[in-house]
């Protein structure tokens, strides 16, 4: 097995877990807060992950250059602008078109890799796509109760585009990052995946600061406050960024990032076996697809 698998389903079981104490962090901060909380808490064990690499013999420790500055920088802005996109789609009244359309960002991190780093595609990943693809629309459309029909005709609506900008934005995120991590040259994907993780995460905990300062000034102090659930968060967050940025390095971005939709059979698995939830045959057949895509991804 590629070691860029296990990786991979490890950072998707992380950010699955980091999903989960958000929720609680919702019930005291605002929206903006709670996503804060995940670069400020995540960014100092990034930090310590970086300097102990740094100090093992096998590893030496990167040097900056302009061209990982553009790209951290152009990574770290887009995943936020994405964040921020979907954010505002719950603003409006038939968010959940728009939603679905964001789940469009593993095709479109394809395009971009292929565009900006010149990533291969093989048929059978193209394949895999595709079929991960239509079974993540499917269960979105179970979830919101849009028929597939709606959707099929939906693409010009407002939030359809945004839901399509924010997808897109995720895209140009996730290939930053590799080339980001790739411009840094060596053989250490390691310690070129954490070297990469903390400076995107230091830029991201300064933008998203000054932002709230400006915009939420007593949500700052509130975010500090909660540092008891929120220091939990950053641990699982800086973990699964720790996965996606490593196996993002060692892998072209789109493969990961269709393999990293096995983050909704664990959620599905959850909401079945833990809260006893029923499922209906939309959901089922999404979650057939998307292991389906998975199998030809891997197998292919």
């Amino acid at each position: 097995m590629e070691l860029w698998i296990p990786i991979t389903i490890a950072a998707a079981f992380m950010q699955n877990l980091r999903s989960m104490l958000q929720k609680h962090l919702k019930d005291r901060l605002s929206t903006g807060g709670a996503t804060y909380a995940r670069f400020i808490y995540a960014w100092p064990f990034a930090v310590i992950y970086v300097l102990v690499l740094g100090q093992m013999p096998e590893f030496e420790m990167p040097v900056l250059n302009s061209t990982f500055g553009m790209y951290a920088v152009i990574g770290g802005t887009t995943q936020m602008m994405a964040t921020a996109l979907l954010v505002y789609l719950f603003s409006f009244r038939n968010f959940a078109v728009g939603t679905t359309f964001s789940k469009t960002e593993t095709v479109q991190t394809a395009i971009f890799g292929a565009v900006i780093l010149a990533d291969p595609l093989s048929t059978p990943a193209i394949l895999a796509i595709l079929i991960s693809l239509a079974g993540v629309v499917a269960l979105s459309s179970a979830h919101s109760g849009l028929g597939l029909g709606r959707l099929v005709f939906a693409w010009t609506e407002r939030t359809a585009l945004i839901g399509l900008a924010s997808g897109a934005c995720f895209g140009v995120s996730a290939v930053s990052y590799r080339a980001a991590s790739l411009s840094l040259g060596g053989d250490g994907f390691l310690i070129q995946a954490a070297f990469t993780l903390a400076w995107v995460l230091g830029f991201q905990t300064l933008a998203m600061g000054i932002y709230l300062l400006i915009r939420e000034p007593g949500e700052f102090a509130r975010v500090l406050g909660s540092w008891k659930v929120a220091s939990w968060v950053g641990v699982a967050g800086m973990l699964g960024s720790v996965g996606w940025f490593t196996a993002m390095t060692i892998q072209n971005a789109a493969y990961v990032r269709a393999l990293g939709q096995v983050e909704l059979v664990f959620t599905f698995v959850a909401a079945h076996v833990f809260f006893r939830e029923r499922t209906t045959r939309m959901e089922f057949a999404g979650i057939v697809l998307v292991v389906a895509g998975i199998l030809v991804l891997l197998l292919g």
